[in-house]
């Protein structure tokens, strides 16, 4: 028997998160037997490794800025009819391609509402299959709330006549998808919480000592890393060594310049990538860093004395709800991003200096091999 096809839909407008949970999902998917084509519709990120599957890179679309008011093309014109025609087409053939046996969907309809003109092909494609292909949804814990009754009572609509499963990337013991989504019960027989989602740790190797400061993507990481050297020295923790990973995509000449700050700092080292970060993350003394979901899980599934600071820029209230909840819990310290400081941000980094160890956390991180298994159990009903 062959192995059964599973086509992926994903889109990062800005920072690299969604795509790297995406990955995630995807090896574990292909780990228990799938053949798996992902089809990215943001800018390549060669840093990310996604395993053994197909990757189908679409025209990419970006958000200009944290606002995500405006999305434009690689070369930073908005989009057009034309454009998305070409991408519309390039979505379809990777389809055909792929010849799925089902498909899962990154976010959409609850959000990526932008993209509905080549999405709802994508499901109407599905429903003329023969057999019918089902859809998932793959959703994290937590949504953004526009206040829109309109687009809830639409994701609603779309969800009850398209949707199979609502695969929501969180523990319901931490946070429910009702708290950000209030209609959640119209469709609960749809959702499924698989966990969370991180890679698999590393073995925790030789500590480090290090400080490890860290900005996910960086695209809007530049605060947090000036904020980090300004901090150190007022810190319990000055003569450690520091070390910043700045992301991929903190622009050129910001890195230049946090490199330069530091330059003449003893026993600090700045990288922008760094392929270990996770061994990294295992072996350090504490970690600093932005609150982002995979940062977050990453620093659970570590056991790392940790610091947050969740990005709160233009509305976003995700990084602030998931590391209010965290840090309510005793799992991580937390400095609002109003609050970033020196001053605050060195007495929470000494606070959490001083902490036990953190203890194994009594949530669920096996979201990416339960993912696998629901999407399994999905295609085996509608195979009935």
């Amino acid at each position: 028997m062959s192995a059964p096809r599973l086509f992926f839909w994903v889109q990062h407008l800005l920072g690299i998160g969604h795509l790297r949970r995406a990955a995630a999902l995807a090896r574990a998917v292909a780990e228990d037997g799938f053949a798996v084509t992902i089809a990215t519709g943001g800018p390549a990120v060669p840093e990310i490794d996604p395993g053994p599957v197909a990757l189908v890179q679409l025209p990419a679309a970006r958000a200009t800025d944290s606002s995500f008011a405006t999305i434009v093309d690689e070369s930073g014109n908005r989009l057009d009819e034309a454009w998305w025609d070409i991408r519309r087409t390039a979505l379809q053939q990777a389809f055909e391609r792929a010849r799925p046996d089902i498909v899962l969907i990154e976010l959409y309809p609850f959000g990526r509402r932008a993209f509905r003109t080549e999405l709802r092909p994508l499901i109407e494609a599905c429903e003329r299959a023969r057999p019918r292909i089902p859809v998932a949804v793959s959703l994290r814990d937590i949504l953004v709330d526009k206040g829109r009754a309109d687009r809830v009572a639409e994701t609603v609509e779309i969800v009850r006549a398209h949707v199979d499963r609502v695969l929501v990337h969180g523990d319901p013991r931490l946070l429910r998808l009702d708290e950000t989504f209030p209609a959640a019960p119209e469709i609960a027989s749809k959702i499924s919480y698989t966990g969370y989602v991180v890679n698999r740790a590393p073995p925790r190797g030789t500590p480090t000592g290090e400080v490890l400061v860290s900005a996910g993507g960086g695209v809007v990481g530049r605060g947090l890393l000036v904020c980090a050297l300004k901090t150190r020295p007022l810190t319990r923790l000055a003569a450690a060594p520091w070390r910043l990973v700045t992301g991929p995509q903190l622009p050129e000449t910001d890195f230049v310049a946090i490199r330069t700050q530091a330059a003449g700092m003893a026993n600090v080292a700045v990288d922008r990538y760094r392929p270990d970060f996770q061994a990294l993350l295992a072996g350090c003394r504490l970690s600093v860093s932005q609150a982002g979901y995979n940062t977050l899980m990453e620093i659970l599934a570590a056991g790392t004395r940790a610091v947050v600071v969740p990005f709160a820029e233009a509305g976003e209230t995700e990084q602030t709800g998931r590391a209010r909840r965290l840090a309510e819990r005793g799992l991580v310290g937390l400095v609002e991003a109003g609050n970033l400081a020196p001053e605050p941000l060195a007495a929470a980094i000494d606070a959490a200096d001083a902490r036990n160890p953190a203890q194994t956390p009594a949530i669920d991180l096996d979201g990416a091999r339960k993912t696998a298994l629901f999407l399994r159990q999905t295609l085996e009903r509608a195979r009935k």
